[in-house]
C-alpha cells in the first residue's frame, strides 16, 4: 500500500513540474520539436525565413492593399476590352396607352392599346475613345502590378530586419549568458586569491561590480529579446502567437555579385522604373483618349423578337383580317458627331497634357534616382560584406584574450581590471560581428529591391 502511494505522489510531482516548465518553453522559443509518440505535440512552430516572408504576405495590410490595388486594376482593363465586343441582352416589356374607339391609342407615338415587347439586342459601339481607354486600362495595369512587386521587396526587407533582428537578439542573450558565467567566475577567482592573500580587496569590489553589470545586461538583453520577438509576430502571424522559434541561418555569405552584374539586374528587373514607364504610357492613353472627344462615334443595334400588339408569334392584321407574323427584326445604326459642348473636350486635353508631362518627369527623375540608390546600396552592401571577416576574427581574437587573461590573473600576473576589459571587449566584439551579419542581410534586401534575387 505504502508503494503504491509512493508510485502515485511521485506521478504527480512530475506532472507538476511538467505543467511549470511548460510556459517557459513558450517564452523562450524552446522545447522539444520531435513528437515520436504520435501523441499532439505543444512545440512551437519552427519558422524559416521563406516560411515567416510567406505568413507575411498574409497578413501585411500594405501589401494587401497593394495586391488589392492590382487586383482592381486588373478587373478595370477585362471591363475596357469587353467595351470593345459585341453586347447581348434581351429586352422585355409590355406597355398600355388608353385606346381612343379604334383600333388605335390615344397617345400617337404607341402602336396601340396593348404593346408587348420581347427581343434580344445585339450592342456593338464603334469608337477610338474605347480603344484608348482599353490601352490605358492595360497601362494602369502595369502600373498596379509594378507597385505590388514594390511592396512585395519592401516587405522582405521589413521582415529581414525583424526577423534576424531576433536571431541577433537571441544571441545577444546568450553571450551576455555567458559574459554573466564568466564574470562569477572572475568572481569566485578574485574571492579565492584574497583569502589567500595574493590580492587586495579592491579585486574583489571590482569584480563584483563587474558581475552586477553583467546581471543587468542580462535582464536588458532579455528584454530585447522578448521585444524583437513580438515585433516579428505582428508581422508573421494572424493571431499574434508568441510559441514559435526560429531558424538561426546567419553564416558567412557569398560575395557580392559584380557591379556590372547588378546594374544589368537593375536595368531588367526594377520595379520602380517599370511603373514610372507604365505610369507614362498610361498618361498617353490619356491624352488619345482627350482627343477622340472631337472624333465621331458610330454605334449598331440589331433587335430580333416581338414587338406587336399581341404576345404570340402570329397574329391577324385587324384591317384586313389576314395573318401576319409578329416574329422579325431591326436594326438601328446611331452616328454621333461632336459639335459643341463649351470647351470641355479641349479642358479634358490640357487635363491630359499637364499629367503626361507629369508622369515624364517623374520618370527622368525615378531613373537618377535609380542610379544613386543603386550606387549606394551595392557600395553599403560591399561594405558590411568586407566587414564580416575583420569582424569575425576580432571575436576570436577577444575570446584567445580573455582565456590568456583569466590565466595571468590566476597565477598573479596581471589585474583584474584587465580581466574586465577583456571580458568587455570578448561582449562588444560578438555582439559587433552579429550586427555586421544582420547589417549585410539587411543591406542585400535593400539591393534587390532594386534588382531582384540574384
Amino acid at each position: 500500500m505504502k508503494a503504491n502511494l509512493a508510485m502515485i505522489l511521485g506521478l504527480c510531482l512530475t506532472v507538476g513540474a511538467l505543467a511549470q516548465s511548460a510556459p517557459n518553453q513558450v517564452l523562450t522559443g524552446t522545447g522539444n520539436q520531435n513528437n515520436t509518440s504520435g501523441a499532439p505535440s505543444n512545440a512551437p512552430l519552427t519558422l524559416t525565413l521563406q516560411d515567416a516572408l510567406q505568413r507575411a504576405k498574409k497578413n501585411n495590410p500594405e501589401y494587401r492593399s497593394a495586391v488589392t490595388e492590382f487586383g482592381l486594376a486588373k478587373e478595370d482593363r477585362v471591363q475596357s476590352r469587353a467595351a470593345l465586343l459585341p453586347s447581348v441582352n434581351y429586352n422585355g416589356a409590355f406597355v398600355y396607352t388608353e385606346g381612343n374607339g379604334t383600333a388605335g391609342a390615344r397617345f400617337i407615338a404607341n402602336n396601340g392599346v396593348h404593346e408587348y415587347i420581347s427581343q434580344g439586342n445585339v450592342h456593338q459601339e464603334f469608337s477610338l475613345a474605347n480603344i484608348a481607354g482599353y490601352r490605358r486600362s492595360s497601362a494602369a495595369e502595369a502600373v498596379a502590378r509594378a507597385r505590388s512587386e514594390i511592396a512585395a521587396r519592401g516587405l522582405v526587407v521589413t521582415l529581414v530586419q525583424a526577423y534576424y533582428g531576433f536571431v541577433v537578439a537571441q544571441r545577444k542573450y546568450s553571450t551576455e549568458q555567458q559574459a554573466t558565467t564568466e564574470a562569477q567566475r572572475s568572481l569566485d577567482i578574485s574571492q579565492k586569491l584574497e583569502r589567500g592573500g595574493e590580492v587586495a580587496r579592491s579585486d574583489v569590489i571590482k569584480a563584483q561590480i563587474q558581475s552586477n553589470q553583467q546581471q543587468r545586461d542580462l535582464q536588458e538583453a532579455e528584454l530585447e529579446m522578448n521585444r524583437s520577438r513580438l515585433e516579428l509576430a505582428v508581422l508573421v502571424f494572424p493571431d499574434f502567437n508568441e510559441s514559435f522559434s526560429v531558424v538561426d541561418d546567419l553564416q558567412m555569405p557569398e560575395p557580392v555579385p559584380s557591379f556590372s552584374e547588378v546594374q544589368a539586374a537593375a536595368a531588367n528587373k526594377n520595379p520602380e522604373l517599370r511603373a514610372a514607364l507604365a505610369a507614362l504610357q498610361q498618361a498617353n492613353q490619356e491624352v488619345k483618349v482627350a482627343w477622340n472627344g472631337f472624333l465621331p462615334s458610330l454605334a449598331v443595334d440589331y433587335f430580333y423578337g416581338i414587338d406587336a400588339n399581341h404576345f404570340a408569334v402570329n397574329g391577324i392584321d385587324p384591317a384586313t383580317g389576314l395573318p401576319v407574323r409578329n416574329l422579325g427584326y431591326a436594326a438601328t445604326a446611331t452616328l454621333q458627331l461632336p459639335i459643341w459642348n463649351w470647351g470641355a473636350n479641349r479642358s479634358k486635353v490640357k487635363q491630359a497634357d499637364l499629367r503626361r508631362e507629369q508622369a515624364r518627369v517623374e520618370l527622368s527623375f525615378t531613373q537618377r534616382q535609380l542610379l544613386a540608390k543603386l550606387q549606394t546600396l551595392y557600395n553599403e552592401a560591399q561594405t558590411a560584406r568586407a566587414e564580416l571577416e575583420s569582424l569575425d576574427r576580432s571575436a576570436e581574437l577577444a575570446a584567445e584574450s580573455l582565456r590568456l587573461t583569466t590565466m595571468r590573473y590566476q597565477a598573479g600576473e596581471s589585474t583584474v581590471l584587465e580581466v574586465v576589459d577583456a571580458q568587455n571587449t570578448l561582449t562588444q566584439a560578438r555582439n559587433a560581428f552579429n550586427d555586421g551579419q544582420v547589417r549585410f542581410r539587411v543591406s542585400l534586401a535593400n539591393l534587390q529591391t532594386l534588382t531582384g534575387s540574384f
